[in-house]
């Protein structure tokens, strides 16, 4: 598709925008939304008819980029059959949808509970997890995203909490390993697991096993930072999970379906099965609201002949559902999952390594599949971020101007604090990719400018 400029219509949607739309995370008059005026595969453009490269994923979910004619044919399907029905009855989307993901899930995660995203799919795993469990206490890591709504904001690490923090949820947070930046003051990988699995042991000790119900992690936290948890680790936390009585929730809410380079990011780790899997984003690549819990058969067992207490109008709703159908049978037909391995494996990760060797700014490379993140920096010896934590205003200067650097390259980059994180769809070719990096490679002389 070619962009067709319409200036007078892009400055209308964008006077509408400013009248009425209230945006997420913003102070409402110190934004300028960009209006775009169409999106296919991994571009979109705006009504100047500039055209973007987008290595966003939208927000790390259009997994299969935008507009695939597949599912848009499936959504326009569905949407002639049946577009809505009650939750509480049998649909051939919704069932079909719970089906596939049940085969691709590891282990016994075989049920399948419907949300409307990721932040629902939190709630009702922890609310899950203390129903079963008969425990208040959910423990979460410090660097980590789990969600907007009040349970799963109480478990978010980043500051996004700080202003909904109401101290009383039952949550108690840990450091989760993270080597670049270890609080354990570790010198490799395996010293890092080791501290990390001996510290959350002692934070399930003094907080006390019996008042524990779950701790959830995100397999690879997302927008934390990117951070490919150590070997053994989340085998480490299984076994903890299995000695203390505690359920072990693994989010996969950005990092599932086909992100990594697998169906989902556990399957990296051999013989790790969660006891809830949370998931949502690349599902359907985001073109119809969907999240959900994949729950093991213990799990589930508690609420065989116990009703459990929540629910949702528009649980696996079947636009939803019959586009998650599309997108999953698109992803295994067209090896988009296999696709995102070997393009992260043999062009992003060389090439932003290559990145690193020639810009000062960048302090570690780190990622999998189409999931990877550059850590910026003052000064590679000291690791002095580029911009301070939760920076804003003048402190968020450098990071600001290389965000502006990428957009004028034509590349919408997704930035968070002192990183710029490379999640482009999972389907993007080669020569977008290598496009990308060079783009990205022009943007850093901006964070180099910079650097101590």
């Amino acid at each position: 598709m070619t962009p067709q400029p319409d200036p007078q219509l892009g400055a209308a949607v964008s006077a509408v925008d400013r009248a009425h739309v209230f945006h997420s995370w913003s102070a409402q008059e110190l934004i300028a939304p960009l209006a775009v005026a169409g999106a296919e595969g991994s571009y979109f453009w705006d009504y100047e008819g500039n055209r973007y490269l987008d290595f966003t994923s939208g927000l790390v979910f259009t997994n299969i980029g935008y507009q695939h004619p597949k599912v848009v044919a499936a959504i326009q399907e569905q949407a002639a059959t049946m577009t809505t029905f009650a939750p509480a009855f049998a649909v051939e989307a919704r069932s079909e949808a719970a089906r596939l993901i049940a085969e691709r899930t590891p282990g016994d995660l075989d049920k399948i509970f419907f949300t409307n995203g990721g932040a629902e799919a939190v709630e009702n795993a922890t609310r899950m997890a203390r129903l079963h469990t008969g425990r208040p206490k959910v423990l979460s890591a410090y660097r980590s995203y789990h969600g907007g709504t009040a349970a799963a904001i109480n478990l978010t690490g980043d500051p996004r909490r700080w202003p909904s923090d109401n101290g009383s949820a039952g949550v108690v947070r840990f450091w989760a390993p993270f080597l670049y930046r270890s609080p354990f003051h570790s010198g490799n990988e395996a010293e890092e697991c080791e501290r990390a699995l001996a510290h959350l042991e002692d934070t399930i000790v003094f907080e006390g096993p019996s008042t524990i119900a779950g701790i959830i992690l995100e397999t690879v936290p997302g927008t934390a930072g990117i951070m490919t948890p150590p070997p053994g680790y989340l085998a480490g936390v299984r076994e903890l999970c299995d000695r203390y009585g505690i359920v072990f929730i693994l989010d996969e809410v950005m990092a599932g379906f086909g992100r990594t380079g697998a169906w989902f990011a556990v399957d990296h780790f051999e013989g790790v099965v969660p006891d809830l899997l949370t998931f949502a984003k690349g599902v359907n690549s985001g073109y119809v609201p969907l999240g959900g819990v994949a729950i093991s058969g213990a799990v589930a067992e508690t609420f065989a002949k116990r009703p459990y207490p929540g629910g949702l109008t528009y649980s696996g709703h079947p636009l939803a559902c019959a586009a998650a159908v599309a997108t999953i049978n698109v992803m295994a037909d067209e090896g988009v999952v296999e696709h995102a391995a070997r393009i992260g494996a043999d062009v992003i990760g060389p090439g932003l390594r290559d990145l690193a060797e020639r810009h000062p700014s960048v302090g570690e490379v780190r990622g999998l599949g189409m999931f990877w993140a550059l850590e910026l920096v003052r000064d590679r010896e000291t690791r002095e971020p580029l911009v301070p934590y939760n920076a804003t205003g003048d402190a968020n200067a450098p990071m600001a101007a290389f965000a502006a650097a990428a957009k004028a390259n034509g590349l919408w980059p997704f930035v968070n604090m002192n990183r710029t994180h490379v999640v482009p769809p999972c389907n993007i070719s080669e020569p977008e990719a290598k496009a990308g990096l060079a783009a990205l490679d022009s943007a850093l002389d901006a964070a180099d400018a910079h650097v101590a």
